[in-house]
């Protein structure tokens, strides 16, 4: 398998825990609340990461091959290390919406719809740290579809 066709399925694969992991953190908010489902996702999520860091440092016995494709060794500025605080905000914020008339489906294409559009957003104005990318109109009709695409999942289900 090529590397792109890799980093396709690695994608695929990442959108289809994404909706798992929304789906599962909404029926635990329905059965406790949004924030104890984001408390229990990350706390779990952590024991997950903790064993496959060491998994991988036991397997692997040179260090900089254990980094999985990380950049080159060094420092990251202390506020990259920041990025829970959306994760767990997004935990409790798509158990809420997946709890509403939204549903699954809808919450998911809204939310693909927003990360296309700060992607987009991002590569542009070049946010923490990526390179910047000029806007086309490829990007701006890729956005547009998926937008169109969200508004009949969401109208289309009411």
């Amino acid at each position: 398998m090529t590397g792109r066709a890799a980093d396709w399925l690695l994608a695929l694969a990442g959108g289809v825990l994404l909706t798992l992991m929304t789906l599962s953190n909404a029926v635990l908010a329905r059965h406790t609340d949004a924030v104890f489902a984001s408390w229990a996702a990350h706390g779990l999520g952590a024991v997950v990461a903790l064993l496959l860091v060491l998994a991988v440092r036991l397997r692997t016995p040179d260090r900089d091959e254990a980094r999985l494709g990380a950049g080159p060794p060094g420092r990251a500025p202390l506020w990259f290390y920041l990025g829970g605080i959306p994760g767990a905000l997004v935990v409790i914020i798509s158990a809420v919406a997946v709890n509403s008339e939204l549903a699954l489906a809808g919450t998911v294409a809204l939310m693909l719809t927003g990360q296309v559009v700060f992607g987009v957003v991002s590569d542009h104005l070049g946010l923490l740290r990526i390179p910047k990318r000029r806007i086309t109109g490829m990007d701006l009709a890729v956005a547009g579809c998926v937008l169109a695409g969200s508004v009949l999942i969401v109208l289309g289900g009411a």
